[in-house]
């Protein structure tokens, strides 16, 4: 009869129907075990306590004796669940803003040169995204890259990346940086531009007085405490106070570092770590974040920084691992208020890579992790977006899909769309 009791209240998360119902952590995630037995002073519950040497970390598994980890889910892990309410996809707003700048679609450009050139850029703009112009590509390491970029296509597999380092040893010339960022200025859509957190000290007066709406300071990893006994770090809480720009930086895969990511003063925050099609990071350094629980966990900071700031809304931004629309539709989901896409939009017609895709990482000087790798081309930039789609594959029609994902499930935005119902759902994609 004890053992019953004890039973009880795990029993009770069972509803009517049989479906179980997920009960809440408390906030520091431990429960301690079912007490059993009738003469139990707590009649069996479970008990919150502050004590670690009884209870288990709710989500954590045993790697070994000495190590546990703790369950993180990709895109691929999870599903969203209608609900009772269903709408009219034209009814649905897909529309963002970020600090004073609107866009009619929650999709920035990642800054990667198979991507964005000044002419896509323009483009992207044009149809409603934010396009993002890497500032220490080709494009400001060259007059005219083209013939470059059309070389790195072509590469074969095996010498790659070796060619690739050799391409981009030429110096960056700020002159460059000012022409291409007025270029796109001139088209009259919002600019924006990228430097990592090693080459912002040294470009960003240039960046700055060129005319960027919006800064973007992009790692592979970016964290607010940077610690080097060889150069002064980068302050970002210092740089971001005293620039007169709106700023979104990372990437970061995880609360604390997403927390202090805020308290800079950052107007968005980048979510991903080597979960890009082109990264090797996995591979090369073991460092991996799936990024559906990444995303969750960036948002939970976001929602505790509202709080400690007293309203200041920091925007939860998903880059990596978003190639199809219904990565979109999770990401959203999961909490993020936009998304950057690389692979996604490298396979329009117009796109530099002419069918292939690489990163930053691809051709660092002494430790790529990444590699170009081939997307192919599935139709225009404006039918990636809009559509119509030819493909069942999602990867056309990218903003159609998260309409009817919206529509389907009834919400109404995508801030609306962030409440949406979850399950764990593992799926192995064809």
């Amino acid at each position: 009869m004890g053992l019953v009791r004890g039973l009880l209240p795990w029993l009770a998360g069972f509803n009517s129907a049989g479906r179980c119902r997920l009960r809440d952590p408390p906030a520091d995630g431990f429960w301690t075990p079912p007490l059993g037995g009738a003469g139990s002073a707590h009649g069996g519950r479970p008990r919150h306590t502050g004590s670690t040497t009884r209870l288990a970390r709710v989500n954590e598994i045993e790697i070994g004796r000495g190590k546990r980890g703790r369950r993180a889910y990709s895109f691929d892990d999870i599903a969203v669940v209608p609900s009772r309410r269903t709408r009219d996809p034209e009814e649905v707003s897909v529309g963002w803003q970020i600090d004073a700048y609107h866009f009619d679609l929650p999709i920035i450009a990642a800054p990667m040169d198979s991507v964005m050139s000044p002419e896509t850029a323009i483009a992207f703009g044009r149809l409603g995204g934010l396009p993002v112009l890497d500032l220490e590509g080709l494009w400001t390491r060259y007059a005219d890259p083209r013939p470059l970029l059309e070389e790195i296509a072509g590469l074969p597999v095996e010498g790659a990346t070796a060619r690739m380092q050799e391409i981009y040893r030429e110096e960056i010339q700020p002159e460059l940086i000012v022409e291409r960022l007025r270029e796109i200025r001139a088209a009259g859509v919002t600019v924006a531009g990228a430097l990592s957190p090693q080459r912002t000290q040294q470009f960003w007066r240039t960046v700055v007085d060129a005319g960027v709406d919006l800064f973007v300071i992009r790692g592979t990893t970016v964290s607010a405490e940077h610690v080097s006994g060889q150069a002064e770090p980068l302050n970002l809480k210092r740089f971001i106070y005293e620039l007169d720009v709106p700023v979104i930086v990372g990437g970061v895969a995880s609360y604390t570092p997403a927390l202090h990511l805020m308290r800079t003063g950052a107007a968005g925050v980048l979510v991903g770590f080597g979960g890009g099609a082109a990264h090797t990071t996995r591979r090369t350094l073991g460092i991996h974040a799936p990024i559906a629980s990444a995303i969750a966990d960036v948002a939970a900071a976001r929602r505790d920084y509202l709080d400690e700031s007293g309203g200041r809304y920091v925007h939860v931004i998903a880059d990596g691992g978003v190639g199809t629309s219904g990565d979109i539709v999770k990401a959203v989901a999961c909490g993020a208020d936009a998304v950057m896409l690389g692979a996604a939009l490298a396979r329009a017609a117009e796109a530099p890579g002419a069918g292939h895709h690489w990163g930053p990482e691809a051709h660092h000087s002494t430790l790529p992790r990444g590699e170009r790798v081939a997307v192919g081309s599935v139709g225009s930039l404006e039918e990636i977006l809009f559509g119509p789609s030819r493909t069942a594959d999602g990867t056309t029609n990218l903003v159609g899909a998260l309409r009817r994902a919206m529509a389907t499930t009834g919400y109404l935005d995508v801030k609306e769309f962030q409440r949406v119902e979850v399950i764990v759902a593992p799926h192995q994609r064809s």
